[in-house]
């Protein structure tokens, strides 16, 4: 067995690294190969690389239109070259635009083709669900409500669980966790404490940073508390000195507030915290699967929120609220993110996860509703694939 693959982001590297493990762990290792472009959880995982992860390393809208020619060599390059590897099948994770041309064209030519995360079609651009099912024989969604929008397409659309639902344990949140997650972050163990999750990129910590630090000294008044700890996870080196700078420049100005920056992801400042501030994206879920009340807030340009709000069709950002289909978690957007309505809003988040239990137990729900195997079920549906069996039409749409 011959398995193409790509990703071209981070995540798609660890979403991929877990595939290839489980289809290794579902048929003989002598018999499965990969090939493509991954990052170094893939190359791990054994696969044989066709160009370097920095080639298809882009952000924002600029930085692609600059590198437009070297990409169009790459994926030229790339096609040849899968097209020769006499692949029993190709999977795409993510990184919709590159992947689902290259799926489309070795799909154009008898290879059996995957994609690996559903485009966000549930929030803008629904019309890409045709070209998805015109690059992919298989989709595998992360969510329970996405295959459903696949359903007059012909592409088999099958549900697979999130990987992080199962990398999170379900009492990973409890208080044992908690108070360890804080011996570890140097914190009280006692007391309260605020994560604050502004995002991972400098533009976003640069629009979210400063009112969520004035949002903290107004939760800390309102609270009554002497001191707030509060923790700021800091995913590379890049962000701890853009956040230490704005630091030691005075927007913290508040003695109340026990600034700790983290040096890593959000895991350890979630399970830590007993709210959270949190930068809509993927930290959400986390927050959901961590069982921690949270208010849900971002901020864009002008010119870009005007863009976006054209464009979105879906009346929720936040995961949970979507997952949920209504609104369990606040969430303030642009002008409504003021720092005195993020303040009143994480009390009275904070006060509903200490009062109601079942506030909290719906995020349990979500979380067990999440945690399928998505490895196991990944791998499973792209050896069926490849042998010609009949996928689990119990988890799937279209034909």
């Amino acid at each position: 067995m011959k398995i193409g693959l790509l990703a071209g982001e981070a995540s798609g590297d660890n979403l991929a690294a877990g595939l290839m493990r489980q289809v290794i762990a579902q048929a003989a290792p002598e018999e499965v190969t990969f090939v493509g472009v991954g990052g170094p959880q893939m190359c791990e995982a054994g696969l044989q690389s066709l160009a370097t992860f920095d080639e298809l390393a882009v952000n924002g809208f600029r930085e692609p239109i600059l590198r437009l020619p070297q990409l169009i060599r790459l994926f030229r390059r790339l096609v040849r070259e899968l097209d020769r590897a006499n692949l029993d099948a190709f999977v795409g994770v993510d990184f919709n635009v590159f992947n689902l041309l290259l799926e489309k064209s070795l799909k154009r030519r008898g290879v059996k083709t995957v994609h690996y995360v559903s485009p966000s079609v549930y929030a803008w651009r629904k019309g890409r669900t045709k070209t998805v099912a015109d690059s992919a024989d298989v989709l595998l969604c992360l969510y329970p409500f996405e295959p459903s929008f696949y359903a007059p397409y012909d592409v088999k659309a099958i549900f697979v669980g999130h990987p992080l639902a199962d990398a999170i344990d379900l009492d990973a949140g409890e208080p044992r966790a908690r108070r360890q997650a804080r011996r570890d972050l140097g914190l009280p163990v006692d007391g309260l404490v605020l994560a604050l999750l502004p995002g991972s990129r400098g533009s976003e910590i640069k629009l979210l940073l400063d009112d969520f630090l004035s949002a903290a000294e107004l939760f800390a008044q309102h609270e009554g508390v002497a001191q707030l700890d509060v923790v700021i996870p800091c995913v590379n080196e890049e962000r701890f000195q853009q956040i230490q700078t704005s630091l030691s420049t005075g927007q913290a100005s508040d003695s109340r507030l026990n600034i700790v920056l983290h040096d890593g992801n959000a895991r350890a400042p979630l399970v830590a915290c007993d709210v959270a501030l949190v930068k809509s994206g993927t930290s959400t879920l986390e927050s959901m699967l961590l069982r921690r009340a949270m208010v849900v807030s971002y901020r864009l340009g002008a010119v870009s929120y005007q863009l976006v709000r054209r464009l979105v069709r879906t009346p929720y950002a936040a995961l949970p609220n979507i997952l949920h289909g209504r609104a369990i978690v606040p969430e303030l957007m642009q002008d409504a993110a003021t720092a005195t309505a993020l303040a009143e809003n994480l009390s009275q988040e904070l006060d509903k996860s200490r009062q109601e239990p079942e506030y909290l137990a719906q995020f349990g729900q979500m979380h067990e509703a999440l945690k399928c195997g998505a490895d196991e079920r990944s791998a499973a549906a792209v050896c069926d694939l490849v042998a010609g069996r009949q996928l689990d039409a119990g988890d799937s749409t279209g034909d």
